[in-house]
């Protein structure tokens, strides 16, 4: 299975913002639009970071409710790990795993076209042994 499989079901739909936005609006964004994360890209949509809930409960837990109008730049991760739509979704898995991050975009050209979550991957897997059991199954009772 390829993150090409998981794009055709999810689709290409992709929330981004400008690294000069403040946390707050990236809060709201990601509380509007019940994301974990938000590629900030240019105008190109080429990416410049990736900002996570997480990042943004961590900076307000250090520094207070006050550090809300910090340029998201601040916090966000500027050397973001990408994946391709030829990737297998296992070794995004497992880099996903190993890097302790749940989401990942995905570029064509350098371009964002989408991103992935752990939880896509592991929806899609499920989805995967599901149907491999049910054809199982009939071939079961069909013999």
């Amino acid at each position: 299975m390829t993150v090409a499989a998981i794009m055709k079901t999810k689709g290409h739909d992709t929330i981004t913002a400008d690294k000069s936005a403040p946390v707050s609006e990236i809060a709201e964004i990601l509380a509007k639009n019940k994301i974990g994360a938000v590629v900030l890209c240019d105008g190109d949509r080429h990416i410049e970071g990736i900002v996570s809930e997480r990042d943004v409960v961590r900076l307000v837990g250090l520094q207070g409710a006050s550090a809300l109008s910090q340029p998201v730049s601040s916090i966000m991760t500027k050397d973001v790990m990408t994946c391709t739509e030829m990737d297998a979704a296992n070794e995004v898995m497992g880099r996903m795993n190993r890097g302790r991050f749940r989401h990942m975009p995905v570029v064509e050209d350098g371009k964002l076209i989408g991103v992935i979550s752990i939880g896509d991957v592991v929806k899609h897997k499920i989805a995967q042994v599901e149907h491999e059991a049910e054809q199982m199954r009939s071939y079961i009772t069909t013999t």
